[in-house]
């Protein structure tokens, strides 16, 4: 078992063509010559349960092949098993989503071939894992995780993600006009922020919402979050700053605050219209949030 691949397959991700792609995919393992056997989901975060029973099986080699989503399913599946130390398991990814984004940091390739290739080279880091503790729940992230705003629109309209990246864009100009600014109450570095506030994002990773580049990047395995607290943006600011929204230079807005930490809390003071908390695209909850961090808790393959 120690030389053989499980890989967890979602059939829905991506933009159709999902049998031609798949079976382009196991030719190409095993002409690459690595010995998988596989699994596809049928349902919503089946990816948790298939990780663990190939864990149970002997298996410490793990291939998501679909999006960030199915990625952050299969985090939670390995976070949460108690078989064996997270840090003996190495994850690799065949990208097949629509935004892509936790590859985007490490830059590895769309292309199904070079994607494996990367696989049978076998260079591997391990990276930090994010975890998030809600009133009724808890989720483990590998990406980006945030509150407020980017949370509205996962929750809104994630029905467009099917549309490829631009639906990220156009969803966000739409959820600026619908939502409401929460006054939040962030601990974070002993320090206590009290604001109004468009989002709080705390990444792991480069990228989310298909592309943009909205927190201060350092290194995924240096045991600290990038924090950025997006404050009363309006929907003119947005427009006036697409471009740094791609290019990493909006945590340099006046109206936006930066930090690096391993934790933090986040109090929304309105009990009423509680705002919503995303994970890696995935809606997580509604609420107050702890964040804490896991450092260098999995190991996963690289170019």
């Amino acid at each position: 078992m120690s030389d053989s691949w499980f890989v967890i397959v979602n059939p829905v991700a991506g933009k159709g063509n999902f049998n031609k792609i798949w079976n382009t995919i196991q030719q190409e393992l095993t002409t690459q010559n690595i010995t998988f056997k596989y699994a596809q989901t049928t349902h919503t975060k089946h990816e948790i349960a298939l990780v663990q029973e190939a864990i149970n099986e002997g298996f410490k080699k793990i291939i998501s092949v679909g999006g960030d989503g199915t990625l952050h399913h299969i985090i939670n599946g390995i976070m949460t098993q108690n078989t064996i130390d997270n840090q003996e398991i190495t994850i690799a990814v065949i990208p097949l989503g629509t935004g892509n984004d936790w590859i985007k940091t490490y830059n590895i390739s769309k292309n199904i071939k070079k994607a494996i290739s990367y696989i049978q080279q076998g260079k591997t880091i391990h990276q930090d894992i994010g975890y998030l503790e809600l009133e009724n729940t808890s989720s483990y992230f590998c990406n980006v995780a945030g509150i407020g705003y980017d949370g509205y629109v996962v929750n809104k309209l994630n029905k467009l993600k099917r549309f490829g990246p631009i639906a990220y864009l156009l969803s966000g100009i739409a959820g600026l006009l619908l939502y409401k600014k929460t006054t939040f109450i962030i601990e974070v570095n002993n320090q206590i922020i009290k604001t109004k506030c468009l989002m709080t994002l705390f990444g792991i990773c480069k990228f989310s919402g298909g592309g943009m580049q909205l927190t201060d990047y350092n290194y995924s395995s240096n045991g600290l979050f990038d924090i950025t607290v997006a404050k009363n943006f309006s929907l003119v600011d947005l427009l006036f700053n697409i471009r740094k929204l791609y290019n990493g230079k909006i945590v340099q807005h006046k109206k936006v605050e930066t930090h690096a930490s391993n934790s933090l809390l986040i109090t929304p003071l309105n009990s009423t219209d509680l705002p919503y908390i995303q994970a890696d695209g995935e809606l997580i909850g509604q609420g107050s949030v702890k964040v804490s961090m896991f450092k260098r808790a999995v190991k996963i393959i690289i170019p």
